[in-house]
């Protein structure tokens, strides 16, 4: 049988866990298809209207639905004691930690983004942005999950860690919830979406550069 890497075998081992848990790693996809249809029943079905807050309610359920997984995202692996395993290894924490991080984003952000074009059919959204629309939650969608981690790792140990990791995650959410509605928005109004694109990449090249380090940092307080 073929032996994997340390990082690869991680990778399957979390993805496998998440399908075997079944309806409960569809909640982030339940939680946006629930949003999507229940907002036309609230405000109506003008197709107009719907177009124009398609983006942002697409955005907003798609970043709600990530804080879904956090909380549980390092606590079983410090329960039953396989955290403290990462720093026996040769393989570096930091490179175990991104690749935790990357199975939560495929298993939390990427169902939501194959699903984006049936929400942007449900809310009117134009064909001509759909496009665009999945390339802002492409670019952005990972930096929730590179930050949510982050704040994960921070309450690992605290009490009441659910609610606290939503405080800490929402203020460095909130510039990619607007950059990623204006690239959508913008392109609606016939305008430019490029300075929204790229001030969403270079966030998601800073996040990737020092957000697992940072994890890494904090999951060995935690532990320790």
């Amino acid at each position: 049988m073929k032996q994997h890497s340390p990082i690869t075998a991680l990778l399957i081992r979390d993805i496998r866990l998440s399908a075997r848990k079944g309806a409960q790693s569809l909640l982030p996809l339940v939680f946006l298809v629930a949003v999507i249809a229940m907002v036309p029943l609230g405000i109506g079905p003008g197709p107009d209207l719907l177009a124009k807050i398609a983006p942002g309610m697409i955005w907003v359920a798609a970043f709600l639905a990530g804080l879904l997984a956090l909380d549980g995202l390092f606590r079983p692996d410090l329960i039953d004691g396989s955290l403290e395993q990462w720093w026996v290894g040769n393989q570096p924490v930091v490179m175990l930690v991104a690749t935790r991080l990357f199975s939560h984003w495929c298993v939390s952000a990427l169902p939501l983004i194959l699903f984006t074009p049936i929400a942007a059919q449900m809310l009117y959204l134009p064909n001509e942005v759909l496009s665009l629309m999945m390339l802002s939650l492409v670019l952005g969608t990972p930096i929730i999950s590179l930050v949510g981690g982050l704040g994960a790792a921070l309450t690992l140990g605290a009490r009441g860690s659910s609610a606290l990791l939503g405080i800490l995650v929402f203020p460095f959410a909130v510039p990619v919830l607007i950059f990623g509605t204006g690239a959508v928005s913008t392109a609606v109004d016939g305008l430019s979406s490029k300075p929204f694109l790229l001030l969403l990449s270079a966030l998601l090249l800073l996040s990737i550069t020092l957000v697992p380090v940072a994890t890494a940092s904090a999951l060995k307080l935690s532990i320790e």
